[in-house]
């Protein structure tokens, strides 16, 4: 077999990621929407083709079927316009100035929502080139191939599946998460300075900015598996991947807590260890069990296969049991210390509940009780919103995704 070199292999590699896909899937369907253009219609160079077929090509099938129409309506109002002014007044810069202003204020009233400035840019992209037309109603035609074309492309070949990335976010998430718990458990152990404790405060606030792009990442993944072809159990992904985003998302809440009622004992105990030796050891070993366990959770809430899903939970149930075991231990050495010094108890509690809190919401049967009362409730929406079309798809044998 012969040997490919690196650079082929690299190509490959990227082409095969979904953003190499969808550059493919989008050329691909303005090369066929121009070709058949070209067939069906007189135009020379009829370019609006294409240009429609792009627009409509979207990431993912249920974005093209959301916004395809709306898109389309924006090209279609903005050709329209584009026909009106160059057969009226021709291409000056007033009249170009007088379309772009007519584009905007009809766009906004025939309601294409964010594709209003498209109205604009395909009145522009036409206004130049329909001088040349043998007819102008070519264009309109041409936008219409450009939509049949866009649509019938995600239609017979599905745009891919984006779950991998929204996994990798997730996964990545957790592992910065169990990163910040061992590093506290580190900063326990002695005396730790109050900048210190600060920094990591404000490591666990930049958190929330780590969670929006994940939300956005799961939003693509969830929009993927809408309507998709080929996906047989879509509904349970996005209800797995979304659950557990929402349980890291708290997790990550109350490690911002948790890091501040760290910083407020670093502030009050300047001059002294933060606790006991023995109790800083536990807790050390505690925060590691914390961070093994989300690891652990973020695992099993990407996985797919059965095989790997069973061995994931298998792990995040051992992590939670030295999790709880290591606590009680926990707890009790800091109810010693708090009969002999009593100052700053309070600070003592809230350590706990914390690290109750975010036991409590990786805990596995409460998030199996979670997820089926979430399926539940999709399903009833979904029934509710579209039961003609449920039906259908019963009598044709295919369950929804």
């Amino acid at each position: 077999m012969p040997r490919v070199s690196a650079p082929v292999v690299k190509l490959v590699q990227r082409t095969t990621e979904p953003a190499g896909v969808q550059t493919l899937r989008s050329t691909a369907a303005a090369v066929i929407a121009y070709s058949a253009a070209v067939w069906l219609l007189p135009e020379p160079a009829p370019l609006t083709a294409p240009l429609t077929a792009l627009l409509v090509v979207q990431v993912t099938l249920y974005a093209t079927l959301t916004t395809g129409i709306r898109r389309v309506n924006s090209v279609i109002v903005g050709v329209l316009i584009a026909i009106g002014f160059s057969s009226l007044v021709g291409l000056s810069w007033w009249s170009l100035g007088l379309t772009i202003f007519t584009s905007l204020l009809i766009g906004r009233l025939v309601r294409v929502n964010e594709f209003v400035p498209e109205v604009a840019i395909s009145a522009m992209l036409v206004l130049g080139v329909s001088q040349v037309a043998d007819t102008a109603w070519d264009r309109v035609w041409e936008t219409l191939i450009g939509a049949v074309v866009g649509l019938l492309f995600n239609l017979l070949l599905a745009p891919p599946v984006w779950v991998g990335s929204a996994g990798s976010s997730i996964e990545t998430l957790a592992a910065r998460m169990g990163t910040m718990l061992r590093s506290m458990g580190e900063e326990v152990v002695g005396n730790n300075p109050v900048s210190r404790a600060a920094a990591r405060l404000h490591e666990a606030r930049r958190l929330d900015h780590d969670i929006v792009e994940v939300d956005a990442s799961l939003r693509q993944a969830e929009e993927s598996l809408t309507l998709n072809p080929r996906v047989r159990q879509g509904l349970l992904h996005r209800v797995v991947l979304r659950t557990g985003l929402d349980t890291l998302e708290i997790c990550a809440v109350v490690l911002r807590v948790l890091s501040r009622t760290l910083t407020d004992l670093a502030k009050a105990r300047t001059e002294e260890s933060l606790f006991p030796a023995d109790v800083a050891e536990l807790l050390q070993e505690l925060l590691g069990h914390l961070a093994e366990a989300i690891e652990s959770f973020a695992v099993l809430v990407t996985t797919q296969l059965a095989a790997d899903a069973e061995a994931a939970e298998e792990r995040l149930a051992d992590a939670l049991a030295r999790s709880r075991a290591t606590r009680d231990r926990v707890a009790d050495l800091l109810l010693e210390d708090v009969q002999e010094h009593p100052r700053q108890w309070q600070l003592h509690g809230a350590l706990l509940a914390e690290i109750d809190r975010v036991l409590a919401e990786l805990d596995i049967e409460e998030r199996t009780k979670r997820l089926g009362e979430e399926l539940d409730r999709r399903s009833g929406e979904a029934h509710a919103r579209h039961p003609r079309l449920r039906a259908l798809l019963r009598r044709l044998g295919r369950q929804p995704a």
